[in-house]
């Protein structure tokens, strides 16, 4: 049996970016060409589609509680922002005052600054230090990837049941499903990918979304 996927070329995926709500977005499209902007870098930003498919999964769910980790220049954080209830709340955990100071600067200009908290810092150390009565309905992970594991461990009890839990870059450009992997990254991406499939605490699946959604349901 053939495998049924289609590979995305220039052609299809401006088609795909065309046809979601919010293609359109003033904001997003000045956000994304000014991280754009600052070079290599850049590849840290969610593409389009990812930033569509979190505000639906938010709104559906109806959730009043969010939390990121990793906010880099804003994009996902709006789009969570977005979704949620006009009294959500969503917390920011970053490490880098530079690239947040532009996400702050949309997050004003897209009219979700006050639904946002960010803290700054190590993610582990903040994790570990939130207020134990502190419930989320979605979680966004897209931070330093030798700590997915771990941010999930500290994360998946602050999830309240049929909460959800997005992990980023779970296909790790293409470089998974081979028994060489060559980066520590991409080792613990794969170990993650693996450990989720087998957990009983949550259902899960691995989206091709850009390089790669794992969605999490904590059960």
């Amino acid at each position: 049996m053939k495998l049924k996927y289609i590979a995305l070329n220039d052609r299809l995926y401006r088609y795909v970016c065309a046809c979601r709500t919010g293609s359109d977005d003033l904001v997003l499209d000045a956000l994304r060409r000014e991280t754009e902007a600052l070079g290599d870098i850049s590849r840290m930003q969610i593409s389009r589609e990812q930033g569509s498919f979190m505000t639906l999964l938010v709104a559906a769910i109806g959730a009043a509680s969010a939390i990121e980790v990793g906010t880099f220049t804003g994009y996902s954080s709006i789009c969570i922002a977005r979704g949620l209830r006009a009294d959500g709340r969503l917390l920011c955990l970053d490490a880098s005052e530079e690239w947040t100071t532009i996400a702050r600067r949309y997050w004003k200009r897209a009219g979700v600054r006050k639904r946002i908290e960010l803290r700054l810092g190590p993610a582990i150390a903040t994790l570990k230090k939130l207020d134990r009565g502190l419930v989320f309905d979605f979680a966004f992970v897209d931070a330093a990837k030798e700590e997915y594991d771990a941010y999930y461990e500290l994360i998946l009890p602050r999830v309240r049941p049929n909460g959800l839990i997005l992990f980023d870059n779970m296909l790790w450009g293409g470089r998974l499903g081979t028994t060489r992997i060559n980066q520590a990254s991409g080792r613990a991406i794969d170990k993650l990918n693996r450990k989720l499939a087998r957990d009983k605490r949550v259902e899960s699946v691995l989206l091709p979304i850009a390089d790669g959604l794992q969605l999490c349901r904590k059960r």
